[in-house]
């Protein structure tokens, strides 16, 4: 009796992608599409610090950069002033043409508590952060979503902050994003510093030229002083006199009349 068998070969199991995976995925390639983007910005950035100390330039292309990178509603830097509790507006995507705008702190909580602080402050939800309560009838809230001010520090003083904020239903900035933005500020930081030693080289140097100007000037008007008065004493019929034959007393008198002299020959220097 014969029996027949049937050979049976395992089947191959294809899996077909679930649409979960895809989406994870998908939501990976575009954090490291960000972070790609993000480095590139910091290697722009050193260049463009490097090759020039025009820093306002370089803070408003950094505002217009950091508004591509995230999609913002706002990017502004804010700078603060020589007098105390001083904030000026430098550089801003909202309008390039502003600049160097005094700033009323009570308006913005957030940037207040930033540069008091000293740390980067986030606010999640513009309309029900607490910190926004007292100013939102003054600001139109309603289409922002998020906030995020990070200070810009030198040593142990905040001299600056970059302000950022998205629109509502705009990618929230993650723990990453606010990562990035201190690394801004940090070398934003830098070149503040770096412009401020060169308009400080540049001022000294100023100051010297305007020195040794001011020294000639003077020398000039002392030999002129000379001059005229060498020729009204020659003039004169009663000149044979040394000093050798005037009294000890007299050398007072005679300091006084040379620091008058002094006195008037730096005022021709002058002008």
């Amino acid at each position: 009796m014969n029996s027949s068998r049937t050979l049976r070969t395992p089947s191959a199991v294809v899996a077909s992608p679930r649409f979960d995976d895809e989406a994870a995925l998908r939501q990976q390639l575009e954090v490291v599409t960000r972070e790609r983007d993000q480095l590139l910005a910091v290697v722009d950035l050193q260049q463009e610090l490097a090759s020039t100390l025009q820093v306002h330039e370089v803070l408003q292309r950094l505002t217009g950069r950091l508004g591509d990178l995230f999609g913002l509603d706002r990017s502004s830097i804010y700078l603060s002033g020589a007098a105390r509790d001083e904030i000026r507006l430098v550089a801003t995507l909202e309008d390039p043409e502003i600049g160097n705008l005094l700033v009323d702190l009570s308006r913005y909580p957030e940037l207040a508590q930033a540069f008091a602080s000293g740390q980067t402050v986030y606010i999640v939800d513009a309309l029900t952060d607490p910190l926004m309560a007292a100013v939102r009838e003054q600001h139109d809230l309603a289409a922002v979503q998020s906030i995020v001010v990070v200070p810009i520090r030198w040593r142990a003083s905040v001299i600056g902050a970059i302000f950022l904020r998205t629109d509502r239903g705009g990618t929230p900035f993650s723990p990453a994003d606010i990562r990035f933005c201190e690394g801004i500020a940090s070398l934003t930081a830098k070149a503040l510093r770096n412009a401020h030693r060169f308009e400080q080289v540049e001022r000294a140097h100023g100051e010297n030229i305007a020195r040794q100007r001011r020294s000639e000037l003077e020398r000039i008007a002392f030999l002129a002083f000379l001059r005229r008065l060498l020729a009204r004493y020659a003039a004169d019929d009663d000149q044979q006199w040394s000093e050798t034959l005037l009294p000890r007393e007299s050398d007072d008198e005679l300091e006084r009349l040379v620091s008058v002299a002094m006195q008037v020959i730096g005022e021709e220097a002058r002008g």
